[in-house]
């Protein structure tokens, strides 16, 4: 049953890697980011689903977490859940990068104020998640190298 699992989530992983590099090949900016924005929610996804696999692997089948607090909670005192807590605190991970990607995706974009002679005042503005095409081709490659391993080191079991 977990190999299914393993496909499925695969099968996100890749179909969200197509996306990401299509987004880099689009002329017009509203083709860019539907693709982008297409690929972040099928990494989300594929997110959702291994956390689903992660549970079955440690008997917890029925069990569909959609954050890692609630599938840590179900597989306490594990190393998958020591694991999987140090990726999602560890800045530049790819769990801290698509917990990111997932608050900005769902909030509307800020604002921006507009310049002018009265209100200029030198301030550092909070950059977000990475959302370039790299940068979540970045990601996603590490969640699949993850991945792997999370089935090498299951299968040993």
């Amino acid at each position: 049953m977990s190999a299914q699992w393993q496909t499925l989530v695969s099968q996100k992983l890749y179909l969200a890697t197509q996306l990401a590099g299509l987004s880099r090949k689009q002329a017009s900016a509203t083709d860019r980011e539907a693709t982008l924005q297409g690929a972040i929610e099928l990494a989300l996804r594929a997110r959702k689903l291994m956390f689903a696999l992660v549970a079955r692997y440690h008997q917890q089948n029925r069990a569909t977490p959609a954050t890692v607090e609630e599938l840590t909670t179900l597989i306490a005192d594990t190393p998958d859940a020591e694991l999987l807590t140090d990726l999602a605190r560890t800045p530049g991970s790819w769990l801290n990068h698509l917990e990111q990607l997932e608050v900005a995706q769902s909030e509307p974009p800020r604002q921006q104020k507009t310049v002018s002679e009265e209100n200029i005042i030198a301030v550092s503005t909070a950059a977000g998640p990475d959302r370039s095409a790299d940068g979540l081709l970045e990601t996603l490659a590490a969640m699949k190298a993850f991945m792997t391993d999370l089935g090498e080191r299951h299968a040993e079991w």
